[in-house]
């Protein structure tokens, strides 16, 4: 049997991180994943190739045994060791007891017979043991909306894989938050169940608004002679515009709470948060003759 190189299966060097591991994979992946393959046998056989690489790569143990054992396993095939493996006896010795049959507890066909004899304790699959279920890998995405959607909430079509998929959002969806669609990853091994999706949310800051939890910030300009005199003033909301009342007096930078006109409490269809608005008083400017001299009374009155 062939040694195979994990490292050029993924195109990595042998100094790889993990995320580029990782990243090489996710790549590799969605090129020959069986649903864009249409049943090509040969790329079906790349993609469990890609996938026993990573299985490899990926966990710290696994890859350092791979390093260690991976280097004589070569060299003994070179030295015409024969075909019946990796001499577990040698490596036993060598290493003071430790790693020797180790057994991979997934599925022993799904991987090469390579994989099987260092993973697998020499195990091929061969003997009749009944062949382990096991659940897909689930993939992972990221997507964007704005604050307007998370606040109403609603359906998106996605495309994932070539796939289109409908996914819809319940009011108040947070900032980075995980959203799953069951059965939507990678096929199971034996009759496993399908892996899932993970989708990531990303909301896009909104110039208007800052959200801290279920609650709305935004500022509100409010000319001077409201401010002083009080009135009412119309305030947008993500829900459309609603009338405030201004108390007289109102000094800048005065923060008025609008009750139950924040983001909505996700997974409730009654509880909001509220909306604070921040009042930026606006000074008049280019005043006529007039409006001058009444400002210059107004002074002398106070005085």
């Amino acid at each position: 049997m062939d040694y195979k190189d994990y490292y050029t299966i993924l195109g990595v060097n042998k100094k790889a991180t993990k995320d580029e591991i990782k990243k090489a994979y996710r790549s590799l992946a969605k090129k020959y994943h069986p649903d864009k393959t249409n049943g090509d046998k040969a790329l079906e056989e790349k993609f469990k190739e890609i996938s026993e690489a990573y299985e490899v790569l990926s966990h710290d143990e696994n890859r350092k045994k791979y390093d260690d054992l991976g280097a004589n396993w070569k060299n003994q095939q070179q030295q015409g060791g024969g075909t019946g493996g990796f001499d577990y006896s040698q490596y036993y010795a060598n290493t003071g007891g430790q790693g020797r049959h180790q057994t991979y507890e997934g599925d022993p066909e799904m991987f090469s017979d390579f994989f099987n004899n260092i993973f697998g304790g020499g195990y091929s699959g061969t003997s009749g043991r009944p062949k382990p279920s096991r659940k897909g890998q689930n993939y992972s995405a990221e997507m964007e909306m704005t604050l307007e959607e998370a606040y109403h909430g609603g359906i998106r079509i996605i495309n994932i894989n070539g796939k289109k998929l409908r996914l819809t959002t319940k009011p108040g969806t947070r900032d980075k938050q995980k959203i799953k669609l069951a059965g939507k990853g990678s096929p199971g091994i034996n009759g496993g169940s399908f892996g899932d999706l993970i989708i990531t949310i990303h909301i896009i800051p909104n110039p208007n608004f800052k959200r801290k939890g279920n609650n709305l910030y935004s500022d509100l300009p409010v000319d001077m002679y409201t401010a002083v005199l009080g009135g009412k003033i119309e305030v947008p909301t993500l829900n459309g515009n609603v009338n405030m009342t201004i108390p007289k007096g109102t000094q800048g930078g005065k923060s008025l709470r609008l009750k139950g006109k924040g983001m909505p409490v996700y997974g409730s269809k009654t509880d909001y948060g509220d909306l604070y608005v921040k009042t930026n008083i606006i000074i008049p400017t280019n005043l006529t003759e007039k409006q001058e001299e009444l400002f210059s009374e107004l002074k002398k009155m106070e005085s």
